[in-house]
C-alpha cells in the first residue's frame, strides 16, 4: 500500500555543495599526452645527467634494442653511467654478422667512455673476435661489472618495479655471484638474498604506442622491455609506429601508459 503524506510540506533535500573552481581543478579534457611525444631521440634523452642509472631493453642483439635512443645518448656529453642490460653489446663490426650493414648497440657507449659500471647477465660474448668495446675497457680496468644470472636479473628488475625488497634464490651459490650477499637456510636449503634493481631512466623499444603511451611489442622483441619500463623513474619508448587513442586492441597492450613518460616514433 502506498502511503500519501498529508502533513506540512517536507523540506527539500539539500543540494550537493558546489566545489569552487581553482587553478588545481582537473579540466574536463585532460592534456595527458602534452609532454609525452618527442620529435627526436636526441630531445628525449637530452636531460639524462652524469652518474645516472639507465636500464636498456632488448635481449642484446637487434631485436627489441632501442638503437636510436642508444645512439642519441652516445651523442651527449654524459658520463659515469651505470647501465643495466641483459648484454653489454658487441660493437659495430661484430653486428655485421647479424645484419650485413651493421648497427650500433651498447658498445658505442663503452667506446666513448660513458659507462662507469655494467650490470648484466652477458657482459660480453667472450673469445669471439673482434673484442667488444666493453671487453677492451674491462681488460684495461676502466669499467666495473656485476654479473647477474639472467633469470635473477629479470626478477631483480621485477622486484624493483613492484616495490618488493628482494627475494631468495639458490642460483649462484658457490660462484662469484654469492660474494658479499646475505645467505639464509630455508627448509634445509641454502639461498642467496638478491636485492631489487631500479633506474633513473629506462630506454625501451616497442612496436606500437598510442599517444597516451600504451605499448605493444613485436614477438620476441618484447624480452626485457616491459619489466624495465616499470622499474624506472622515467621510461623513454622508441616505437615503430604511433597511433591515436583507440588504435590499439586493449587485449594486446603489454605496458600501460602510466609507466611511459616519453615516446619517440622512429619508423622502420
Amino acid at each position: 500500500m502506498v502511503r500519501i503524506h498529508s502533513g506540512p510540506p517536507l523540506p527539500r533535500p539539500a543540494l550537493p555543495r558546489q566545489i569552487p573552481k581553482t587553478k588545481y581543478q582537473i579540466p574536463k579534457k585532460r592534456a595527458m599526452t602534452a609532454n609525452k611525444i618527442y620529435k627526436t631521440c636526441v630531445e628525449a634523452v637530452a636531460d639524462i645527467p652524469d652518474g645516472a642509472t639507465i636500464m636498456v631493453g632488448g635481449f642484446g642483439s637487434y631485436g627489441g634494442l632501442p638503437i636510436n635512443l642508444i645512439v642519441a645518448l652516445a651523442g651527449q656529453a654524459v658520463k659515469n653511467l651505470t647501465v643495466i642490460a641483459n648484454m653489454g653489446g658487441v660493437g659495430f663490426e661484430l653486428t655485421k654478422r647479424i645484419k650485413p650493414e651493421g648497427y650500433q648497440d651498447l658498445g658505442i657507449l663503452f667506446e666513448r667512455g660513458q659507462v662507469k659500471k655494467l650490470i648484466a647477465s652477458v657482459p660480453a660474448l667472450g673469445g669471439m673476435p673482434p673484442t667488444s668495446p666493453f671487453e677492451k675497457l674491462f681488460n684495461e680496468g676502466k669499467v666495473e661489472v656485476e654479473i647477474v644470472p639472467q633469470g635473477t636479473l629479470a626478477e631483480r628488475i621485477r622486484c624493483g618495479a613492484g616495490g618488493i625488497g628482494g627475494f631468495y634464490t639458490p642460483v649462484g651459490l658457490g660462484t662469484v655471484v654469492e660474494r658479499g650477499k646475505e645467505k639464509k637456510v630455508i627448509n634445509g636449503k641454502e639461498y642467496i638474498l638478491e636485492l631489487p634493481l631500479n633506474a633513473d631512466f629506462a630506454l625501451v623499444k616497442a612496436h606500437k604506442a598510442d599517444i597516451l603511451g600504451n605499448l605493444v611489442y613485436r614477438r620476441t622483441a618484447r624480452c626485457f622491455n616491459p619489466v624495465m619500463a616499470m622499474a624506472a623513474k622515467i621510461t623513454i619508448a622508441e616505437v615503430d609506429e604511433l597511433v591515436p587513442i583507440g588504435g590499439l586492441d586493449p587485449e594486446v597492450i603489454v605496458t600501460p601508459h602510466v609507466y611511459v613518460k616519453r615516446i619517440v616514433e622512429v619508423p622502420r
